[in-house]
């Protein structure tokens, strides 16, 4: 499905994804690309969203629009995560509904599958098991994305489709010292601590834990990439309940060596400490991506590689990130 002469509605523009599958569309040729800020649709309000639906003719949408952050914003933050998540999808995954849109991609999240899945994690490890406390609320509600995207699938015959990327990182990230991920949230503390000649950084937890990351503009290209997939193939690699697909790069690293890379690449020389009073929430999330790898993706930038690029953006940026 070739989508260039279609205008293309991605909600969450100023996030870190939003905003890379906006310059993806671009890079691509995409002309109708449709975008409004927070200050103008309020989207966990129904009716603002349904009239902006009825008033734009709304061909295509990119669901990136969501309230996120790390362990101690989940922790802290619990009703915000599910009350939010699960009025913005429901608001916007039935106005496009009702709006006759037939194609959409809802982005979800690695925090869906039980906290003890069997490693890496493929699709169908989906229910299996009890979610990792410290984010369920947060997991909980992208589950009922996937499944309110399957249930307009099988109602009505929508093409709506969802994929869940691993642990993200790039520009536009949340670079909030505690509120933030694990990665933009170790490289701005691993840089302010360089800029004061700290001789050590605290990291939460004992560095064991197992994560996976991907750039956020890997993230874009696989996001059009399944948007753009024809029904049959995105069938063949499917089912109607089970219709998800992983995003990732199907390696993995302990935090300690993320945060190891991280001064590497900051030229931070001091010592990192480890606090094992803090939690290190899910022992290891490696994401099992053979089935979009069959289909024909493949991640382009690696680590090490997207660690520099992210801090060059930083450094340019660092005077107007959030907190």
């Amino acid at each position: 499905m070739d989508g260039r002469d279609r205008t293309i509605f991605v909600a969450g523009h100023r996030g870190m994804v939003g905003s890379a599958i906006v310059r993806r569309l671009r890079e691509l040729g995409y002309g109708r690309i449709l975008t409004v800020d927070r200050q103008a649709l309020d989207l966990l309000d129904q009716a603002a969203v349904r009239a902006f639906f009825a008033a734009n003719r709304i061909d295509m949408v990119y669901l990136a629009a969501a309230k996120v952050g790390g362990i101690h914003a989940n922790n802290a933050y619990p009703a915000e995560f599910i009350h939010e998540n699960l009025l913005i999808q429901a608001n916007l995954i039935h106005a496009a509904h009702v709006a006759d849109v037939d194609r959409l991609l809802f982005l979800g999240s690695s925090c869906i599958y039980p906290k003890h899945a069997e490693q890496p994690m493929r699709e169908d490890a989906l229910l299996t098991g009890l979610l990792e406390p410290t984010n369920e609320p947060y997991a909980i509600a992208k589950i009922a994305g996937i499944k309110m995207c399957e249930s307009y699938n099988r109602q009505y015959g929508r093409r709506y489709r969802s994929v869940m990327p691993t642990n993200l990182y790039g520009p536009n990230d949340n670079f909030h010292p505690q509120n933030a991920h694990v990665l933009p949230a170790l490289m701005r503390r691993l840089h302010e601590a360089k800029q004061e000649g700290r001789a050590s950084v605290t990291v939460w937890g004992t560095g064991r834990a197992m994560r996976e990351f991907l750039h956020v503009d890997d993230m874009a290209r696989a996001s059009v990439f399944v948007m753009e997939l024809d029904d049959a193939v995105y069938a063949a690699n499917t089912r109607p309940d089970l219709s998800h697909i992983n995003v990732g790069t199907g390696e993995d690293c302990t935090i300690r060596e993320l945060a190891e890379a991280l001064a590497r690449v900051i030229g931070y020389e001091g010592r990192l400490d480890f606090d094992a009073t803090k939690p290190d929430g899910t022992p290891r999330k490696l994401m099992d991506v053979s089935r979009l790898r069959a289909m024909g993706w493949q991640p382009e930038i690696g680590l090490e590689q997207g660690l520099r690029q992210t801090y060059g953006w930083f450094l340019e940026n660092h005077a107007t990130l959030r907190g």
